[in-house]
């Protein structure tokens, strides 16, 4: 039953959405918590998503010899569908490694971060790199609000379950380079992000791995965005290049400046960070007029 009141709170966290990202309530993560989490030797957090998160808890513990996860789910302002799917993932990796500790499930997130990277800014943005999708600054954010509850279990790793081959299709938020910017924001902060499955092409080796079956994009929560880059052919709109832009010229220098002010034990003010970003970044127009 007290499992049950503690997922009820988690679900509570999740249609609320409120800024949880350094001050925790009590009854999630107390201060005896966070002490004895800092005594582990082998502790990893998991990123809680779907199924390729999972499997790649999966084989940080067969490469690592992570003793202890910690699953960590972020919420953005796009997701959709039942919270119990979070809780499955994480019933499902407790049985997938009975002789790991799998900790009580955490919640994490920032609807101002999460919005000043994919939101206010949208017209801004289309004009300076050709294209909006909220897919790779989601994704930048979603590795980035875990990494100060790492920092204060002790500069611990994060498990994701990104891959760069998707049996032939390309996500621009999962490109190689975009995997790169996400590390390259991590190990800023002292923060090893592990991507297991990066080089993995079929989904038959993630099922492989997970030795159960767990359809692709089932059981987990939906977003309202999915598939917004592509278009009606199934092709990819934006360019690269463009989308490499709009990382290293906006999303990581903001995200870099969110995350370090949150190390700092302090709430972001990532609405303003993100528009003296901007302001720094701004082309030159006299340039741009010859």
């Amino acid at each position: 039953m007290e499992s049950l009141g503690y997922n009820k709170k988690l679900a509570d966290i999740f249609l609320d959405k409120p800024e949880l990202v350094i001050d925790f309530p009590d009854w999630m993560l107390s201060a005896k918590q966070i002490d004895a989490y800092r005594q582990m030797e082998n502790l990893a957090i998991v990123e809680i998503a779907g199924r390729d998160s999972v499997a790649a808890a999966v084989k940080s513990v067969e490469e690592k010899g992570f003793t202890d996860l910690l699953p960590v789910y972020a919420y953005t302002g796009t997701e959709y569908g039942a919270w119990h799917s979070v809780e499955q993932a994480v019933e499902r990796l407790s049985a997938r490694l009975p002789r790991v500790k799998i900790h009580p499930l955490l919640v994490v997130g920032s609807p101002d971060f999460w919005r000043a990277l994919n939101g206010r800014f949208v017209s801004e943005l289309i004009l300076r790199y050709n294209f909006f999708s909220p897919c790779p600054g989601c994704h930048l954010y979603l590795h980035a609000i875990r990494i100060p509850l790492a920092k204060k279990l002790g500069n611990i790793p994060i498990i994701s379950g990104e891959r760069e081959l998707h049996s032939g299709q390309v996500k621009i938020n999962q490109t190689g380079q975009a995997l790169e910017y996400y590390l390259d924001v991590a190990a800023r902060f002292n923060i090893r992000l592990l991507f297991p499955l990066r080089y993995i092409k079929q989904s038959k080796e993630i099922e492989n791995i997970l030795q159960f079956s767990w359809q692709r994009d089932k059981d987990q929560l939906e977003c309202v965005f999915s598939g917004n880059y592509r278009l009606r052919d199934g092709s990819v709109g934006p360019l690269i290049k463009d989308v490499s832009r709009f990382f290293e010229e906006f999303a990581v220098p903001a995200a870099n400046e969110i995350i370090a002010e949150y190390a700092k034990e302090k709430i972001a003010d990532a609405m303003g960070i993100a528009r003296r970003v901007l302001d720094r970044s701004e082309p030159d127009q006299k340039q741009n007029s010859d």
